[in-house]
Formats: C-alpha cells, sequence, structure tokens
C-alpha cells in the first residue's frame, strides 16, 4: 500500500480539530486561534468562518438526517449542520453549504472543551426534527443540545471539569468523565445507569464499535477499562507517560494506544487484554495520534518528529506504509469512506493523504 498527497493547506495557527462530513464532501479544519475553514474533498477552499473569537476547541459534523427545527420543507433545511465549541462558551451550528451560522447556544461562561452528536438511532428518522442531540461539555456542566441551538437537557453538575465524553454506539447512553470518575448517563430519561470510581485524571475515553468496552486513558501511565453488561473491569499500567490516545478497530477486537514510543495494539476479544501482550508499533519519538480507519483494519499513528505509520494488525509484517510531516500531528481524520486521511500538524498545516492499494 502507499499514502500518497491528495493536497495540503495551511492555517492561522495550530489545528486543534479536523472532522468530515457525513457524505465526504467536506472537511472541516479549526484553528486554535479561532477560524474554522471548510474545504472540499479535493481541497478547494469553500468558506473560512468566524468560529469563536477566543480560539475554537472543537468541531463535529452532525450525523445524515440531524436537521434544525426548520418549519419549512426539508428541501430548504441545512444539509449537513456543523457545530463548533470554543474558549467563549458558546457552541455555534452552521450551514457548511452555505458557511452561515444558523443557530448559537450559551451555557455559560466555562470553555467548550468536548462536542459529541448522538449516533443514529434506529427509531429516529431524518423526517423528526430535532431528532438527536449534541452533547456538550463544558466546565462541569453536560448539555444536550438540539441543532436549533436550544437545550434539551442539563444535567448535574461533575464534582470535577468534565474531560471526556463518549457515546454507546447505539446512542442510548453517555459516558462523561472527570477527575475520580467516570459517569454514564441515561439519553432517554438522563438518569445515572452507572458510576465507576477512579483516583486519577482521564484524558481519553472510547467505547468499542460493539459496545462491549468502555475504555479510559488516564493520567497515572494506565488505561482502564469497563465491561458495562458484565460487571467487569481491567487495568493495564506501566505506559511511559499519559494515555490521551486510544482508538478501537471497527469489529472491535483491538484497541490502539498511545503513551509510549510504541504505539501498542491490544487484542481485546474473549476474555480481554489483560495479561495479554500487545503488539507494540515502532516509533522513535513518542506517540501523539491514533486512529483506526471506520470500515477496514488499518490503523494510522503518528509520532512527536512527524513520522505517520499506517498498520495492519494481522499481517506478519503489519507495517504497510508510511509519511513525514515536518511538524509534530495534532489531528487525525479518516474520511467516511476511508479512502482519505486528514491530518493535522502543531505548525497550521493539513495534510491529506489518499491510501492507495
Amino acid at each position: 500500500m502507499n499514502l500518497t498527497k491528495a493536497w495540503a493547506a495551511q492555517l492561522d495557527d495550530y489545528c486543534i480539530d479536523l472532522a468530515w462530513s457525513p457524505d465526504g464532501r467536506v472537511l472541516a479544519s479549526a484553528s486554535a486561534a479561532g477560524p474554522v475553514t471548510l474545504f472540499d474533498a479535493r481541497g478547494t477552499r469553500l468558506h473560512t468562518l468566524p468560529g469563536h473569537a477566543d480560539g475554537t476547541n472543537t468541531v463535529a459534523f452532525a450525523p445524515a438526517g440531524a436537521g434544525a427545527a426548520d418549519p419549512g420543507p426539508a428541501s430548504a433545511r441545512p444539509a449537513t449542520i456543523l457545530a463548533s465549541g470554543g474558549q467563549d462558551g458558546c457552541v455555534r451550528f452552521w450551514d457548511s453549504a452555505t458557511g452561515t451560522q444558523i443557530a448559537e447556544a450559551n451555557p455559560g461562561s466555562a470553555w467548550i472543551e468536548h462536542l459529541k452528536w448522538q449516533p443514529t438511532l434506529p427509531n429516529l428518522t431524518s423526517e423528526i426534527p430535532n431528532s438527536r442531540v449534541l452533547a456538550a461539555a463544558a466546565g462541569r456542566k453536560l448539555i444536550f443540545l438540539r441543532p436549533d441551538g436550544s437545550i434539551a437537557q442539563a444535567f448535574k453538575e461533575a464534582s470535577k471539569t468534565l474531560s471526556a465524553l463518549t457515546w454507546h454506539p447505539q446512542g442510548g447512553t453517555i459516558a462523561a468523565a472527570c477527575f475520580g470518575g467516570v459517569c454514564l448517563w441515561d439519553a432517554g430519561d438522563f438518569h445515572v445507569r452507572r458510576e465507576y470510581a477512579y483516583g486519577s485524571a482521564i484524558h481519553a475515553l472510547v467505547w468499542s464499535p460493539d459496545g462491549r468496552w468502555l475504555v479510559a486513558g488516564a493520567q497515572d501511565n494506565a488505561v482502564h477499562l469497563w465491561i458495562p453488561e458484565e460487571d467487569q473491569e481491567f487495568h493495564m499500567s506501566g505506559y511511559e507517560t499519559k494515555v490521551r490516545e486510544l482508538s478501537f478497530s471497527p469489529d472491535s477486537r483491538w484497541l490502539a494506544t498511545g503513551g509510549a514510543r510504541d504505539a501498542c495494539i491490544w487484542d481485546c476479544s474473549g476474555a480481554g487484554p489483560e495479561g495479554r501482550e500487545p503488539l507494540a508499533l515502532p516509533h522513535s519519538d513518542r506517540v501523539c495520534a491514533v486512529a483506526f480507519q471506520q470500515a477496514h483494519e488499518l490503523l494510522a499513528t503518528a509520532a512527536g518528529d512527524g513520522e505517520v505509520g499506517l498498520w495492519s494488525p494481522t499481517r506478519s509484517q503489519p507495517l504497510v506504509a508510511t509519511a513525514k510531516l515536518t511538524a509534530p500531528v495534532s489531528k487525525f481524520a479518516w474520511s467516511p469512506d476511508d479512502s482519505l486521511l486528514a491530518i493535522g500538524s502543531q505548525q497550521g498545516g493539513v495534510l491529506v493523504l489518499k491510501v492507495d492499494a
């Protein structure tokens, strides 16, 4: 396989977040300085949104069909909504086709650190306005927002600042982490389903695609795993640094983690990874990003020296392609069809690589 350059662009500051639209036609790239630039899949600059004056932290495209409340015909509604959150404490909703702001929410003065759209649910259709919510973390607050900017639910404040959010793949539960543990909230009745204590800060949180595993990357150089339906938990320690990088393979078998010079691949099949030796994918600098494709087996990893690796965990020789950037990677984003890998850098670069068999 080869990683070939499709196109590249330059932002005005650190690339803090990247997101593809559900149809793969638009890439949103957020600059830490505030502006959000929209590119088409060929690299043409479509719009530059003002974003957030004090700095943008995160961007997230709504799932297909998550339209804003609009009494007009469906054809007149924004086809693809982009949400952004920033240091000004606001969540803004944008029509990515026109580059115009369509709604805004102001949940408080705390920074908006995390935005996660509710996954598609079997009983929700695109004909139901506001059928999916956007979970937003603002300081200790967790809120659900509708695509028109209205608040669907404000939850009881956490004991500490919320540090990570992740939806269960079926969309009925959201997990919210802070120093001291993880809380699972029901998205239907807004009640606590479970609480898990953990005696350290949590920097990353991910659910396996099959919904079995809930995994946290932690400040104490460890990865902690729960199986909520089986009331079990597991722990892997001994990482070189705090673990901020987590990604599951689409079949839920492989868990990729950072936290060291090697990316680690853990086998989560059967009884799980505890007690098993991970597959180590070597880099010459600390791993700063990991991302499995959304429907295929390839894993992208990156290190602080700008080295990017493409790996297939099931092969006897797992490394299948490499690339090198001139700056450390800040963000990965696979296109919905897995053919393009968007890479953001700490120097504001946006590089899109094409995967060729």
